[in-house]
């Protein structure tokens, strides 16, 4: 059996090389909440484990005039410790905080939830409704990725072998926006989400909808973003008519699974009434 290195690098370059030089199996180490289980459960045995948690720029929460920059290697606790990120992004902080225990938000971080792909994680759908786009490197350089883009299916993202996630942009907000997330679970801690629903508006002065994202997780095979959703609250003063709507078209956006957690039939109902729910408590924000 040949024995697994451990790596370590400072740099982009440095972890690219590492991937792409490998061979084997090769694994990527963040808050290592996911990878360390599987490797104590023998369902991964990789050659390869490439640390990125000593590359800078996969460690910055930055203020860039207004839209921000936050590392892929961040923990959820060191985010949650961001006042300022917490006060312009509050919808998705609502993701971040559901994340594990107290214990695991100390070490897992915000691309590892993406990136392990599970349709029930947390801050994704959040994320998507802030309109994130990811920095993805490889062996072709940068590109940039809406989240929603990234995870294809469960356990399946659309990176390429080499590519890593660096970090994620969320825009300047404009005035009168607000963003919420709510998730659906038989318990308040430590569970995984039946229904997932995250919320992002804007309202011009009068109070009418100029823009929208509603995003879903758990309902399908991977978090969804759901247009028919949005439209259903812009051009509207978010009113009881445009909620029933919004209800409408989220659940008709469901594809989910039965399984011990939820049958189909009330993952899809649920969704509805979540999206209705983290709107209020959305376009609360944003007229506050």
């Amino acid at each position: 059996m040949t024995e697994m290195r451990y790596e370590a690098p400072e740099t982009l370059d440095a972890a690219v090389g590492l991937l792409t030089g490998e061979n084997g199996l090769a694994k990527v180490l963040a808050g290592g909440t996911d990878v360390l289980v599987q490797l104590h459960a023998d369902m991964v045995e990789p050659d390869l484990i490439v640390d990125i948690k000593h590359i800078a720029e996969m460690r910055e929460v930055l203020n860039e005039d207004g839209a921000w920059r936050v590392g892929a290697a961040v923990t959820g606790k060191e985010l949650m410790d961001h006042a300022e990120f917490n006060a312009a992004w509050p919808g998705v902080m609502d993701g971040v905080r559901l994340i594990g225990s107290v214990q695991v938000r100390g070490r897992a971080t915000v691309g590892g939830n993406l990136c392990n792909a599970s349709p029930a994680a947390d801050s994704v759908p959040a994320m998507i409704a802030a309109g994130a786009v990811a920095t993805v490197f490889g062996p072709g350089g940068r590109r940039e990725v809406p989240v929603e883009d990234i995870v294809t299916g469960p356990g399946q993202i659309s990176l390429v072998d080499g590519e890593i996630v660096v970090s994620f942009q969320l825009p300047k907000r404009p005035a009168n926006s607000g963003d919420a997330y709510l998730r659906f679970t038989p318990r308040t801690e430590m569970d995984i989400a039946v229904v997932g629903c995250g919320v992002n508006i804007t309202l011009d002065d009068s109070g009418i909808c100029t823009e929208a994202r509603v995003s879903l997780g758990a309902v399908a095979a991977r978090p969804l973003l759901v247009d028919d959703a949005a439209k259903a609250l812009i051009g509207t003063n978010v009113d009881d008519n445009a909620m029933e709507a919004l209800a409408s078209a989220t659940s008709a956006a469901c594809s989910p699974i039965d399984d011990k957690r939820g049958t189909i039939e009330f993952r899809t109902e649920v969704a509805g009434v979540l999206a209705q729910r983290a709107t209020a408590i959305a376009l609360e924000r944003a007229k506050s």
